[in-house]
């Protein structure tokens, strides 16, 4: 059967380069930026054992990803792998919640730009904001895959410079100079100790720390474009989670020895409070320009990710056709379109709720991406025992510590999601429930409704 998933049509120009840009551009954006207060706030300094645990999970589910993906290099990608190692309702299900998820961040990113610009013009209306920078990517994102795949790798490396930047000069800071008073490792144990908060604040800092890698998956988004996806999807993801790994466990490391933990909020970005205590001249500002960078870069890689997810939909029939339809530059500009609803959305919110927009965003976001994270998993350990006894060939990257590693992944992620609700996002799983209701509803009004996409539906199940 013909694999209508493989996304044939779109064009195969992204170079493994390119593939790690666009991961660490949609994973460093406000969740490390400014989303990092909300879990100092949470956990106090044992936030640094919060991110610790969090990449650990991401390393998992990274391998696993790895596996599947060189196997199914699609545009559907995990979704795809869902539909035909798991079943079709769970690859409908994963995609679509996909979908919601990069739509809903989209709305997250917006959010949080019309925060940093208030750094500048404090008495414009945010909602300018939100109009002016969408309608910029959107088009960046119409015009063909190189010209989004150049926009970010570019904004991705004015953030990893900026990070690395800022490691090296806390590093002077605390360890090369004296002149800075109230700084140093004192902070780590002040105000209450290293878990002021308790188990219970680090655990839930956990949760908030995934936010800050969410879009590290979007590798697997890509492969249906890349040059070589055998080579280029492994080593970008590995790739990926090391350096992020690395980065948000010594920044925040640094950012609590420099600013007490209790001064951490969402307000403004803490990477800009540093700045401002350091006393550097103009610091701040060119701070601020980095992370509205920042999130620049992870809307446009959102906007990537929810049309491509949506182009895949329609491909396997589960969307109407015409979102599947490209433009002469092999972009699918109609799925695109669909998929800025998120922006309608940020901008309804921002102008309702202009002091909470950001954290609401937030957590309506989360449930689509890491239900996909969790079904991840969960295919992990129907595939590779599928794909030994179909006799497909032998992949150049697995998973190690097959299968008890892929399921301390996934027992770790779902005990995260069920805490959340006995948190403050719980509108996580008040909005995640009642979706994959209406989606199974809806995928079974489909199959009732289109025979031939049911006849279909049974020749995967059968497989």
């Amino acid at each position: 059967m013909k694999d209508t998933s493989s996304g044939e049509g779109l064009k195969r120009e992204l170079s493994t380069g390119q593939l790690s840009m666009i991961a660490m551009g949609m994973a460093i954006g406000t969740g490390l930026f400014l989303g990092s207060g909300l879990a100092i706030g949470t956990a106090g300094p044992s936030v640094i054992l919060s991110y610790t645990i969090g990449a650990f999970i991401v390393l998992l589910l990274m391998g696993c990803l790895a596996e599947m993906t060189v196997a199914y290099p699609t545009s559907g990608s995990f979704g795809t792998i869902a539909d035909k190692f798991l079943h079709p309702m769970v690859g409908f299900l994963v995609r679509y919640s996909y979908w919601i998820a990069q739509v809903l961040a989209i709305g997250v990113e917006i959010s949080a730009i019309a925060i940093y610009m208030k750094y500048w013009f404090p008495e414009v209306p945010g909602i300018v904001w939100i109009i002016a920078f969408a309608a910029v990517l959107i088009y960046v994102n119409a015009t063909s895959v190189n010209a989004f795949a150049t926009f970010e790798y570019w904004f991705s490396m004015i953030k990893v410079s900026a990070i690395v930047g800022f490691i090296l000069l806390g590093a002077y800071v605390l360890f090369g100079t004296s002149g800075h008073e109230g700084v140093g490792a004192k902070n780590l144990v002040d105000n209450g100790g290293f878990m002021p908060f308790g188990v219970k604040g680090m655990w839930i800092a956990v949760f908030i720390s995934l936010f800050s890698f969410l879009g590290t998956e979007l590798v697997a988004v890509t492969a249906g474009e890349a040059k070589e996806p055998d080579i280029a999807v492994p080593k970008a993801l590995k790739a990926t989670v090391f350096r992020l790994s690395g980065f948000y466990v010594l920044t925040m490391a640094i950012m609590l020895m420099i600013v007490p933990w209790k001064s951490a909020g969402i307000e403004e970005s803490p990477f800009v409070q540093v700045m401002e205590i350091l006393n550097i001249p103009g610091a701040s500002g060119v701070m601020n320009f980095i992370v509205l960078t920042a999130a620049l870069s992870a809307m446009n890689g959102q906007l990537y990710a929810a049309s491509r997810t949506m182009y895949s939909l329609s491909n396997e029939k589960f969307a109407p056709a015409i979102l599947s339809k490209l433009n002469k530059k092999g972009v699918p500009t109609t799925a695109l379109a669909a998929s800025t609803t998120g922006i309608v959305l940020a901008a309804t919110v921002n102008a309702l709720l202009p002091g909470s927009s950001y954290a609401f965003m937030m957590g309506i976001s989360m449930f689509g991406s890491l239900f996909t994270w969790l079904v991840i998993f969960v295919s992990h350990l129907s595939f590779r025992r599928k794909w030994e006894k179909m006799g497909g060939r032998k992949l150049p990257v697995r998973m190690i510590g097959f299968p008890y590693l892929t399921i301390v992944g996934g027992l770790l992620l779902l005990s995260l999601m069920i805490t959340a609700w006995f948190t403050d996002f719980k509108i996580m799983l008040q909005f995640g429930i009642p979706w994959l209701l209406f989606l199974s509803i809806g995928y079974f009004i489909m199959k009732k409704k289109n025979p031939q996409k049911s006849d279909d539906l049974k020749n995967k199940e059968a497989v």
